[in-house]
């Protein structure tokens, strides 16, 4: 048996996150992203290495989760991992019970939803619309805190308008609700994914509060996530837009913050391999209708990645699987024979 060094375990004990029963010394968490991390994509993030993933936004009016999508969604015992489920609403009865529900389902971690911007969440008053009622937050972070005894965690944004900041304010509710976890984006709502994020912002957060703080905004490669660590003093950092076509990347900036190893890119017959699979995960996960036109945006992210954006927007014109395969066969083997 291996015996560790004194150096070792200072590291086990310095970053190890712990989310009630589930530890891991990662520091990367792979963000809830709806039309994204669905679990196609999270096993891709999965088998380079991500341990830390949350699925896509559930709504927590469960009259709607007779669709398809919400039905892919729910589907926690299929994961291949722990399975952290993300929940947006207003009504704190309405959270809690599907909360209660999604860990019958399967769920390991709850998490809620009040940081996404979108007008459609936004319309609702749900997502980051919340920051601006701190009672009502309170009430709803309570609410299934009390609900569900699997960690419940929580993402939000700065606040509602850069002239209405309340990070800090809401981020000592949630620890006196009994949230485990919070998640700050370093952008207002009104901001959405506009200028540059407020990472001092989140600095005071961390300093407010003794729960764990996960950095997120912009965290786009490897160095700028541990520059994002010593300036935030954060736990842990988020990555959203900056993984999307590049679903090792999570795995990659962790391998860093560990031990300032720079992983290279997978190289094009890697990356080739892997769009077969995760093509072939989507349409067993969606059937081949939906599964050709979501496979359009998934693969075509890492294809405008690699520079082929010809071979992009053939791809998009692909209307059936067998052309999507073959369109992928003969770009492999065109850049492999380069």
């Amino acid at each position: 048996m291996d015996v560790l060094s004194s150096s070792d375990v200072f590291y086990q004990l310095l970053f190890m996150l712990k989310l009630g029963p589930h530890c891991h010394e990662s520091r990367v968490i792979v963000a809830p992203m709806a039309g994204v991390t669905d679990r196609a994509f999270r096993d891709r993030c999965r088998e380079y290495g991500s341990f830390w993933l949350v699925s896509e936004m559930v709504t927590s009016d469960q009259r709607l989760w007779n669709t398809n999508k919400s039905k892919t969604r729910l589907a926690h015992r299929e994961e291949n991992g722990l399975s952290w489920v993300q929940l947006a609403g207003t009504d704190p009865y309405l959270i809690a019970e599907a909360a209660k529900e999604n860990v019958q389902l399967g769920a390991d971690i709850i998490d809620i939803n009040m940081g996404c911007p979108a007008k459609k969440v936004c319309n609702r008053a749900a997502g980051s619309a919340l920051l601006r009622d701190e009672a009502l937050v309170g009430q709803i972070l309570e609410a299934v805190a009390r609900a569900v005894e699997v960690p419940v965690t929580l993402k939000i944004r700065l606040g509602w308008s850069k002239d209405n900041i309340n990070a800090v304010a809401i981020a000592r509710l949630a620890e006196s609700a009994g949230i485990k976890l919070l998640t700050v984006h370093g952008r207002t709502r009104a901001c959405r994914f506009q200028g540059e994020v407020d990472y001092e912002a989140i600095a005071d957060v961390k300093s407010a509060i003794s729960i764990p703080v996960v950095a997120n905004g912009d965290i786009t490669n490897p160095k700028k996530a541990a520059s994002v660590l010593e300036l935030t003093g954060a736990d842990a950092v988020m990555i959203g837009r900056a993984a999307q076509g590049r679903p090792w990347l999570p795995a990659h900036v962790d391998n860093y913050l560990r031990d300032n190893t720079l992983t290279s890119d997978p190289n094009p017959a890697e990356i080739f391999d892997l769009l077969r699979r995760h093509l072939s995960a989507l349409h067993e996960l969606y059937g081949e209708y939906q599964g050709v036109r979501i496979a359009r945006k998934h693969i075509g992210w890492t294809l405008d990645w690699l520079g082929l954006e010809e071979i992009r927007r053939q791809f998009y014109r692909c209307e059936n699987v067998n052309d999507q395969f073959s369109l992928l066969r003969q770009t492999s083997q065109c850049l492999l024979a380069a």
